[in-house]
């Protein structure tokens, strides 16, 4: 058996090899962790490599994931199905093995990592979510949701704002079940960050309410016993500060910002060999090195373990069981269907006048009863984003239930969601100001990224929200989300549009959703059962005039606007359609027939949104208009902005005119 300098340099090797193959990537990272990834993921991990997605493994993350090669290095050595080819060919087109952890594209990648700050909270919300399911399923004597979250992380991610947003919640909500790794080797890519880095971590991760404690990251014994004294500790998560070198073994390079991202170059990686008596060829592991690594049997019996549990479980509680199944599989309730139709038929009968957000408020309280796994929450804005309902239990200090009040952290809020949504079993929702999407975008990005659901609620959504003025008013934000690729986006004029919307994203399994909604009301608008059945298909005729010469395409809280101006514009002997398009990217998917025959081709085009111009450029073409706004807004009542901004009747006529 190799000793554990021999395999922790395993890792050591094939990270300078890879990465001096590539000649691109980030070596020092694993280089300086390898002997903190030996005694975790030896000692400590409970995973199953032939079985990447059991329920009840352990998670890791690698938040610092520009040390990818870290994560590769010990996914291939404990015997998951990631060939050596593929860590060969890291960084090269189509390999599984890309520049940073991508999630979906090699087993036992949890999350994409990249973005620093991001893991870390993800882990926050695989440890939140293991607690949630825990409290959920596990009864007396059944303890079938018990796993820990294991983050490695670097100071690029301590300095990341949204690190603080994320380690103070998980403070606050007692997370004993997250253990996180600091590689404190005092290096960033410019340099020592003695000048721009100086935070005393320890305090400040105790003020969190942390567990904290500080070892040598390259001694084994100190790394085993720090790990096992942070496992007892069940009510505060855990941070053990370890004391690096970056790029371990190199004898120019290491303790520096040279091989932080770069390769070592061939001659630094000769004397590195030999600095670690290491003197096997690139990418060739001794056999006895495998045989320290190879996890497969013992996982395969710890595995069979819980499931022995399990079965004991489902024998005592079998509805409980199955539910446990259905929900980590990611199915939605046997009833769904009729559930989501009957949510819908009830809006359509009732003719209310209210703001979207408000129909959002009733979807979520008509459909908690079906979904057991919703979990809302909103970034200190409940009362505004109407996001709770009388079924949530609020998530308090170390209390468990199914709404979390996040504060006012935007961007923490959706990369937690992003991480309970990878656990699996919840279905978690989160809502803000629509404007405050600046702040959440690189989250709500990496969602889409992933291809995972998750569903944002957006309120106040253009300059129709009035008086808080142009720094609440979004007239951007909108086409912004429109334009990041797999977000599907849906503006609902009613509260009928709202209530598809909200089931579509609930169905949706390969993306997330953002509903974007509005604080003043809207005029409820009649339809058939075809249009009402049409809605799903992203854009859809909702007032039809025979022979129309123009065609007037419009969202939210713009649609009624539309079909007003349609009767004025036939006052005056012009015949418009009016389209009511909620989701533009749903209705592009759609095949080209039903395209043109909502779009006719021919029939100039005015498109209306209280937003910013461009995006509809596309539909309406260099011979039709766009009623927008390019410019930010102002701060009065909001049907004074939109009268001012042109948002009328009388200006839509004109323009419509102007392009006839």
């Amino acid at each position: 058996m190799s000793s554990r300098r021999n395999l922790a340099n395993a890792i050591r090797a094939l990270s300078m090899d890879a990465v001096q193959k590539a000649k691109s990537g980030h070596p020092g990272a694993p280089m300086g962790m390898a002997d903190i990834a030996e005694v975790l993921w030896n000692d400590h991990m409970k995973h199953n490599p032939t079985s990447p997605t059991w329920a009840d493994r352990d998670r890791f993350v690698l938040s610092n994931g520009h040390g990818s090669m870290l994560i590769y290095s010990v996914l291939h050595l404990t015997g998951y199905d990631l060939a050596m080819e593929q860590l060969s060919s890291f960084r090269q087109l189509h390999s599984q093995c890309a520049g940073h952890p991508e999630y979906g594209y090699a087993p036992g990648i949890e999350t994409t990592t990249g973005p620093l700050g991001q893991g870390i909270t993800n882990g926050v919300g695989f440890a939140l979510a293991e607690k949630l399911m825990a409290d959920q399923f596990n009864k007396p004597g059944h303890n079938i949701v018990d796993h820990n979250t294991y983050v490695f992380l670097g100071d690029g991610c301590l300095m990341e704002g949204i690190s603080h947003e994320a380690c103070s919640l998980a403070g606050t909500w007692g997370l004993g079940n997250l253990i996180a790794f600091w590689d404190d080797n005092n290096i960033s890519i410019d340099g020592h960050i003695d000048g721009w880095y100086t935070d005393d971590t320890v305090k400040r991760f105790e003020a969190y309410g942390w567990h904290v404690l500080s070892v040598d990251g390259h001694d084994p014994d100190a790394i085993n016993a720090a790990i096992k004294a942070a496992k007892k500790v069940k009510d505060r998560p855990s941070m053990i500060c370890c004391k690096t070198i970056i790029g371990f073994g190199s004898p120019n390079k290491s303790g520096s910002h040279d091989c932080h991202g770069a390769a070592l170059g061939e001659e630094e990686v000769a004397l590195t060999r030999k600095e670690l008596n290491w003197p096997h060829p690139p990418f060739v592991i001794p056999d006895e090195v495998y045989a320290g690594w190879d996890a497969k049997d013992k996982g395969a019996k710890a595995e069979k373990e819980w499931n022995t549990r399990f079965d004991a479980y489902a024998k005592e509680y079998p509805d409980l069981a199955a539910e446990f199944n259905r929900r980590m599989a990611g199915e939605l309730p046997a009833n769904w269907n009729e559930a989501a139709a009957a949510l819908i038929a009830d809006t359509n009968s009732a003719a209310a006048n209210l703001a979207s957000r408000q129909a959002s408020q009733k979807c979520i309280a008509g459909l908690a009863p079906t979904l057991p796994e919703f979990l809302g929450g909103s970034a200190d804005l409940t009362g505004s984003n109407l996001t709770s309902c009388a079924d949530f239990k609020h998530v308090s200090g170390k209390e468990m239930g199914n709404y979390i009040s996040y504060g006012v952290r935007e961007f923490g809020m959706y990369a937690i969601i992003n991480g309970m949504t990878l656990h699996g079993g919840l279905l978690p929702f989160g809502g803000t100001f629509h404007m405050f999407t600046d702040y959440a975008k690189s989250a709500l990005r990496m969602a889409a990224l992933m291809k995972i659901r998750t569903i944002s609620v957006l309120t106040h959504d253009s300059i129709g929200q009035g008086e808080d003025g142009p720094t609440h008013q979004p007239v951007e934000n909108t086409s912004a989300m429109r334009l990041i690729p797999n977000m599907t986006v849906w503006r609902p004029a009613d509260s009928t549009e709202t209530a598809v919307a909200w089931t579509k994203a609930i169905e949706r399994m390969d993306g997330p959703t953002a509903l974007v909604l509005s604080r003043q009301g809207l005029p409820f608008i009649a339809r058939t059962d075809k249009q009402i059945a049409a809605i799903s298909k992203g854009g859809y005729v909702i007032s039809e005039a025979n022979g129309a010469t123009v065609i007037l395409i419009a969202t939210g809280s713009e649609v009624n606007l539309a079909i007003k101006s349609q009767a004025e514009l036939a006052n005056q002997g012009i015949k418009a359609r009016v389209v009511s398009m909620p989701s533009t990217q749903v209705f592009d998917a759609q095949d080209q027939a039903y395209k043109e025959s909502i779009l006719t081709p021919g029939v100039k085009r005015v498109a209306i949104e209280a937003g910013v111009t461009d995006y509809w450029r596309k539909y309406v073409g260099l011979e039709g208009d766009v009623v927008g706004i390019d410019t930010f807004g102002e701060s009065a009542p909001g049907g004074v902005v939109l009268e001012h901004f042109g948002f009328t009747v009388e200006n839509v006529v004109n323009i419509v005119k102007g392009v006839l």
